[in-house]
């Protein structure tokens, strides 16, 4: 089975980045590691547009990400964006599979 991931694309408006940031790590993401049940995951601002975050989460399988996404533990995570963030900052989500993954050798 291939390994599936849940991203969310947030647009942080600029006065909003800092604290934006220091919330998502020292609340949000570990919130999302214990509630959402993840294998792991990963935070990233865009280089090319500064106001652009992504966070990334993994999970064993697509039922395994759908499972997490219909979990009471999701839903609090959503509500605990929208509190935090419902002005100044949008967000969009997808799930992919992985389709191939490759190492240098």
């Amino acid at each position: 089975m291939p390994k599936a991931y849940f991203m969310v694309r947030a647009v942080v408006e600029e006065p909003l980045r800092q604290k934006f940031d220091h919330w998502y790590s020292t609340h949000h993401l570990p919130m999302a590691l214990t509630e959402f049940k993840a294998e792991k995951c990963w935070r990233f601002w865009s280089a090319a547009d500064a106001g652009v975050h992504y966070a990334v989460y993994q999970f064993p399988d697509m039922t395994g990400l759908d499972a997490a996404l219909k979990s009471e533990g999701f839903k609090g995570l959503v509500a605990d964006f929208d509190q935090a963030g419902p002005s100044g900052v949008t967000r969009t989500r997808d799930k992919v599979n992985l389709a191939e993954e490759r190492s240098a050798q």
